[in-house]
Parts: C-alpha cells; sequence; structure tokens
C-alpha cells in the first residue's frame, strides 16, 4: 500500500477540526516535518505563544530547549534536519492549578503512525516530557519521569533520548537533579551536532 504524500498528509492535518469543540482558542496545528529529518522532537503540545505564531517551541521552552541541543534557531528550526511532531498540534487550554492542559489524545492516535512513516532516515528521537515518554516508552518506562530521563543510557541503543519538559515549570528540577546537565546534556548535544553537521 502507497503512504500518502507528505504535503497531502499535512494539509489534512492542518484542516483537522476533530476536537474543534474542546480547544478554547480553537484548532492550530503545529508541526514541521520534511522527510530527510535526522533528529525528531516529540514534545507535549503548543502553548499559547506557540499557537499565536504557528510555530513550535517559539517560547522560553524552547529557549531552554535550544539551549540543551546547543543549536541557534537557524538549526533548530531546519526542517530538512529537524522534525517537529509533538503528542498534541493544537493548544489543549488551562487546568485548574493555571498549567497548561494534556496533549489531546487524538492528535497520535490519528496522526502520528502515517507523519513518522515519511521519516526513514531518523538518528534520533527526543521524548520531551512525562505523555511522549509513556506514550513511546509503553512498558519500557520506568516509574516515573525522573527515573526514565536518569535511565536515558539504556534507551539510546534504540535511537531514542528521555527529556525532561524544559518549561520553567520544572528549573527546580534541574536544580535536583544535577546529573541531568553533568552527563546527559553533553551527551545529547555530542550526538546532535554529529548528526547534524557529521562533526
Amino acid at each position: 500500500m502507497t503512504a500518502e504524500p507528505l504535503e497531502a498528509l499535512l494539509a489534512r492535518i492542518r484542516a483537522c477540526r476533530v476536537c474543534a469543540a474542546t480547544l478554547p482558542l480553537g484548532p492550530r496545528p503545529v508541526l514541521r516535518v520534511q522527510p530527510g529529518a535526522r533528529l525528531l522532537i516529540i514534545g507535549q503540545a503548543p502553548g499559547t505563544k506557540v499557537h499565536d505564531s504557528g510555530v513550535p517551541w517559539n517560547d522560553r521552552s524552547g529557549d531552554r530547549l535550544r539551549d540543551w541541543l546547543a543549536l541557534d534557531r537557524d538549526g533548530f528550526y531546519d526542517e530538512r534536519r529537524v522534525a517537529i511532531v509533538p503528542m498534541g498540534f493544537c493548544y489543549p487550554g488551562r487546568d485548574a492549578k493555571g498549567g497548561d492542559r494534556p496533549p489531546r489524545p487524538e492528535c497520535a492516535l490519528l496522526w502520528h503512525q502515517p507523519v513518522l512513516a515519511h521519516l526513514k532516515g531518523l538518528d534520533l528521537t527526543l521524548l520531551v516530557g512525562q505523555y511522549a515518554q509513556k506514550y513511546y516508552l509503553g512498558d519500557r518506562r520506568r516509574a516515573g519521569m525522573t527515573e526514565t530521563v536518569a535511565a536515558w543510557r539504556d534507551y539510546l541503543p534504540a535511537g531514542i533520548l528521555p527529556l525532561p519538559h524544559p518549561s520553567w515549570r520544572n528549573t527546580h528540577w534541574l536544580k535536583q537533579n544535577p546529573w541531568f546537565a553533568a552527563d546527559l546534556l553533553p551527551e545529547l548535544r555530542d550526538r546532535v551536532r554529529h548528526i547534524l553537521t557529521g562533526r
């Protein structure tokens, strides 16, 4: 069976209205995909700034993620090398505590498999946050996000690296887990540099 052309698939995704009734700002699917990408970033869902701009990770969390990867904006947004496919493509709204709601589950179920079928040259997939880790690691996931990220070496042979979400809400977590900056980030930066530049 022939896969749907990527351009047609992306047009269908951007026209998707499956969750329209539940989205406080309405549908605006945000993702970036080209077939030659070698790095895949699977995060949570757009926030309000990303919803407004239509550019993924175009906020403070994105600034921190780019710092973790040692990528400038041009490198990060080079669709030929970096694909960005969140668990939920649209802003899901706020929860009772003032944070963002979880990603809508429909996106991954409907769209991830068809999109990922076009990404045949991936060298590394970053699972950013608990929702991506739960969905893609399944029973290989540890008891919680901290334990899963701490076991990052176990996932590398499969081309997967779990990361915490780079939200400002996780600043305390980063301070409480200095091994992340000391051990994981240098390995992440080396791999990203090698994957994207060959050096």
